[in-house]
Formats: structure tokens, sequence, C-alpha cells
């Protein structure tokens, strides 16, 4: 249960009496008028010795405390592109409490800039996310550059925020009207992300602040100012505070157990950071999507709650995660965001959905309510209810999808059924077989095998107890197919109890069963029979109209593994260097896959976490 949400108030377009882009809510300047990448380059790049210090390094985080219209972020960009001696690996993490929406923002930039920070502008601006509260992660440059986006109150989201930060730009509204930004708070946040000699600046130089950052622990100075500002203020953390530098080199080999969409997901985002990678698995015998060969489609969807809960808060930020990383995907491979309804054929719980919509305040064009007739409309066919919509709801083809995530030169895949994982002590995991010959091994190892993790992981000495994990079940279940008939004019995804999706190469899929303590994972007549029943009730015909009933090869049958919350179970083991797992992803392997890798890959290269930390912990093995 979460018991703090905060609504998203999008910021509004105004403008001073000199053209200044202004906030009608702080009645303060986004930027001084003589100009917001003058005052980027000035204060917060030179303030903190940019670029000067990120050169020859591995990677450099920056944090700044307020995005605004993304100024400083696109100086800093260009100044990046403009240094041969840059960092590899360039990461921001940004606070905004009032996001622009989309347009408004490439209105205003469009007809402000140079063209060289034009020209990054459209990619930021094509790349913005809907304003939903929490983290969003886009990438540039290859993922070269990525901006970590924090939507939301600075004064609970900084407590939230996961990154190791070498430089500070404190850009807040002035703090006569806006103090939040500024609190000694903030600044103790600040000092628990900061790198070990952490830079800081800002245009202010108000006592107030100047107190603060030193309470938290920099040493502040000031420094000439310009454009009619006297002095500006910069700082540095106090020798013998803040993170030190990494113990592991970047981008060390991986191991990773589980061939299924689990260990692909993090096996492409290790991979795409320059790991290399063996995957290892006795699925791949059959090659490289076997794990799901034969299953023609699934859905992948977000879900929402009255009080945004942890489920829904990680469920949207892993349909996000997959739209990043896979829409880029060629042919078969790339997710069809055709949209879901979720049909809701109960009026009082129609009622509940609709003042969830109105409390929550997410826009419309991620979420909204359909009526009958526009929900057919979207689906394609005639339905009998009203529901809500999803836009990023998505078709998947799964075999297509493991196939294209596996196929990456620095991904090795191997046949192999891992019995025991052992540690030489000197930092190298082992997998063995039961004849104890090694199979593969790496600096660090990945349990991606669903319910034989606890198994595996219980071979590790030194392990902590961990009940979760001891506690993961599997359940079998199976889809049906169908060809023509009721399902064939499908646009659309349409989920309640059960669901069904548009057909690829005129086959449908409907689903699902669910069946707890099954000796075996099959497709079987009474599995139809249930499937076609769920499926008819959302099409609101009778089962004998969908069509011919499905035969004993009309479907795909296969495992999940869950525990009793619902939750994957992703991160490290306690006391276990290099050890980590992501498992138990239940019904939503496709919501978690990307999101997970993501996680582990960004917390082994030391970037900007894509998750806050409450949710961190709800995920956890512990």
């Amino acid at each position: 249960m979460s018991d703090n949400y905060e609504r998203l108030i999008p910021a509004t377009v105004a403008f001073d009496e000199r053209g200044t882009p202004m906030s009608p809510a702080f009645g303060d300047v986004y930027h001084p008028a003589w100009g917001a990448l003058e005052q980027a380059r000035r204060v917060f790049l030179h303030g903190n010795s940019l670029p000067r210090r990120w050169q020859g390094k591995d990677s450099f985080t920056v944090c700044e405390t307020g995005f605004g219209l993304g100024n400083n972020f696109l100086a800093l960009w260009q100044a990046w592109r403009d240094d041969p001696q840059r960092c590899a690996r360039l990461h921001v993490l940004s606070f905004e409490a009032h996001p622009f929406a989309r347009q408004d923002l490439g209105r205003i930039l469009a007809g402000s800039l140079p063209q060289p920070e034009k020209a990054l502008a459209s990619q930021l601006v094509a790349a913005w996310p809907p304003l939903l509260p929490g983290l969003h992660r886009l990438e540039f440059e290859g993922g070269s550059v990525t901006l970590t986006l924090a939507f939301g109150s600075v004064a609970r989201l900084a407590k939230q925020a996961c990154a190791e930060v070498d430089a500070y730009f404190l850009d807040g509204f002035a703090p006569r009207v806006n103090p939040d930004m500024w609190t000694r708070g903030l600044f103790g946040q600040l000092v628990r992300m900061a790198n070990q000699g952490a830079t800081a600046a800002t245009w202010c130089c108000a006592g107030e602040v100047r107190r603060g950052l030193r309470d938290a622990g920099f040493l502040v100075s000031k420094a000439p100012g310009f454009g009619g500002k006297r002095e500006i203020t910069v700082a540095t953390l106090r020798p013998g505070m803040g993170r030190g530098h990494a113990a592991r080199p970047p981008r060390e080999p991986a191991l990773v157990v589980g061939g299924g969409l689990a260990g692909a997901g993090i096996a492409q985002a290790l991979a795409l950071r320059g790991h290399e990678v063996t995957l290892l698995d006795p699925v791949f015998a059959g090659g490289l999507g076997a794990s799901h060969r034969g299953h023609i489609a699934a859905a992948m969807t977000p879900v929402i709650s009255r009080d945004d809960d942890i489920r829904a808060r990680l469920s949207r930020a892993g349909v996000s995660r997959a739209l990043q990383r896979w829409q880029g995907l060629p042919g078969d491979a790339r997710p069809w965001r055709c949209g879901t309804i979720e049909l809701v054929p109960d009026a009082r719980e129609a009622s509940r959905c609709r003042d969830a919509l109105a409390y929550l305040g997410f826009p419309d064009d991620w979420v909204g309510w359909l009526d009958a007739p526009e929900a057919s409309r979207r689906a394609g066919r005639a339905l009998a209810c009203a529901g809500l919509w999803f836009a990023d709801g998505q078709r998947v083809q799964p075999q297509a999808l493991l196939e294209a995530l596996l196929y990456h030169p620095r991904i090795h895949c191997k046949v192999g059924r891992a019995a025991r994982l052992q540690t030489d002590g000197a930092g190298l995991w082992r997998a063995l077989d039961a004849q104890g010959k090694e199979l593969a091994s790496a600096a660090l190892a990945v349990l991606a095998n669903a319910g034989q993790a606890a198994a595996l992981l219980a071979t590790v000495p030194g392990v902590p107890r961990l009940p979760k994990v001891e506690a993961i079940y599997s359940l079998a279940g199976q889809v049906s197919y169908y060809s023509g008939g009721e399902t064939a004019s499908l646009r659309a995804v349409l989920a309640g109890d059960g669901y069904c999706l548009p057909p690829v190469d005129g086959r449908s899929v409907g689903g699902s069963t669910y069946l707890q303590d099954a000796a075996v994972s099959e497709v079987t007549l009474q599995g139809h029979l249930e499937i076609n029943k769920k499926v008819a009730g959302l099409l609101n015909v009778v089962p004998c109209r969908i069509g011919q009933l499905p035969g004993p090869g009309d479907g795909w049958a296969g495992w999940r593994a869950a525990v009793s919350d619902r939750l994957p179970v992703i991160g490290p083991i306690d006391d276990v260097p290099g050890l980590w797992l992501a498992c138990a992803y239940g019904s939503r392997g496709l919501s978690w896959a990307a999101l997970a890798g993501d996680v582990i890959a960004a917390a082994l290269d030391h970037e900007p976490l894509p998750l806050e930390r409450e949710l961190l912990r709800r995920i956890s093995p512990r």
C-alpha cells in the first residue's frame, strides 16, 4: 500500500514582459533574460569545473534540482559532445515537480535555441515521457548519455533516488518563492548520493543557502558572477565524505542462469553497456527462443490502483522500460503498441474506476475511460460494456522477441543445466553440472531461472536465509489459439477475466489458466474449455460462437514462478558480492524483463537507478 501519493501538476506556459519563460505558480523566471544556455555554461558547467573533471573517466554523473525547460541538460549534453576527451558515459538525474507537457516543451525550446542545442532539444522532446509521477529513464547517444527524470516533489523524491553523483546543479526557483528546493534536509540527501570530491554550483548566494550547504558537509565559497549577478555560490564536499571509488572494475563479464524472458532482459541490458554475457540454459538446445517456441503472442499492459500502490508503480515503470528498450527491435520482435481495453462490466466497479482516474489525474493519453461505443470502435468489434483504455498496451510475440534480444555479439548462449554455483574466493563465479563439471564462469552471476532459483541458490555457501525466495512457487498454465470467428477483427488487447489478443497471421490468443501443484504444464481440453468461457465473456458471445473449439495443438503451455505478494524478486544477495537474483515474475514476465535488466545493470555500472528506493526494497530478495 502506498500512502504518500502526490498528484502531478504540470507546468503552464507563460512569459514575463521581456518574453522570458516564467512560472505563474512561483512568480519567477526559468532563466535570466540574458540567456539560459549562457547561465548553464557560466554557472553550472564552469562552477563545477566541467568539462575538465569528467575527462578520461569511464562515467560521470550530474544531479540537477530543477529541470525546468531542460536548458542546463542541453548545454551539458552539447559540452559533452564537443569535448574529444569526454567521459565514456554521462548520466543526469534531474528533479521536477511541475514538468511541461511534451507539446509545450517543444514549442518553447524551438524558438529559443541555437541550432546545435535545437537539434538536441528535438531528441529530448521526442523522448519526453508522459506526465506520470515517479522516475523516467531516457537514453541518448546509443545509451552513452542518460537522463533520469524524477517527476514529483523534490522533498519526497530526493529521499527515493539512488545515484552516485559527481556534480550538482542547484537550480530551483528563488528561495523566497520555492523554499523546498533549498532546505537542509534536501542538501543532506544530496550528500547521501555524493561521490568523494563532489561539487555543487548555483546562481543563488542567499546566506541561508550557503549555511545549509556548509552544515550538510560542503566547503562553500563565492565566485565572480556576471550578467548583473555580482557573485555565485560554488561548493566542494568535505574531504573524507562521500562515496569512495568503486572497487569493481567497469563492465565485468557476467554469467546469467536462465534462458527465458528474465534472463534475456538482463543479458540485453548488460550487453548494451559493454558486458560480455554467458547465458546458460538447457533450453538453448532448441534455439534462442525455445523457451517460448510456439507461443504466438502475449499481452503487456500497465495497471492502476486507487492509491497508486507498489504493484501499479512497478507495472508502470516496467511497461515504460519495455517501450524504451524494445520499440527499436526489427520485424516481429518489436511489440505492437495496439492499446489495451480493460473491460468493466459491473456498474459499481466502473464507478470506482472512474473515481480512481479522477483522483490520480493521470494524462488521458496514457489511461482514460471509454464508453461502450468508443471501446467498440477501438477494439474493432462490438463490445457490451465500457472500460479503461491503456494506450501503452502491447501485443508481443515472445519467441521473436527472445531471438532478437539474445542475438547480440556480446551474448553467448550455452546449452547446460547448472546444478551448483560456486565462487572461488577471488571474485569468480562458476556454474557446475550435476557431475561437477564447469559449464561457465564469470565475475558476476545472476540467477534468472524462475522456480529453480531457490534450489541453485541453496548450493552457494554463505548465502543468508531468504524466506521470500524459499517461498517461490510454480504455476502451470496454458493459452488457446483461435482462427477466424469472433476474434478475427480485434485491433486492441481485451482484458478482464482473461484476455484476448489481436490476431497474428490469422490466429488470436486467448488466456489463460492457472494451476498450482501441477506435475506438468500441458495444453488440455479442460484448459481450452476454461479459456473459451473467459474469451466468450470478453466478447459478449456464447462460447460456441467464438469459433471451432481449439484442439490439442492449438495452444501453448508454460510455467510461472511467483511469491505471495505477486511482485518480482530482483536485487543483490546481501553479503555475497557479485551474486544477484531476478525471478518470480509471475504472469508479468514481459512487464518486468527490461526493467529488471536495467535495475541490475545500472547498479553494476554505477548509474542512477531507474526505480525509487521504496520500490527497490519491496522487490529485493530479503
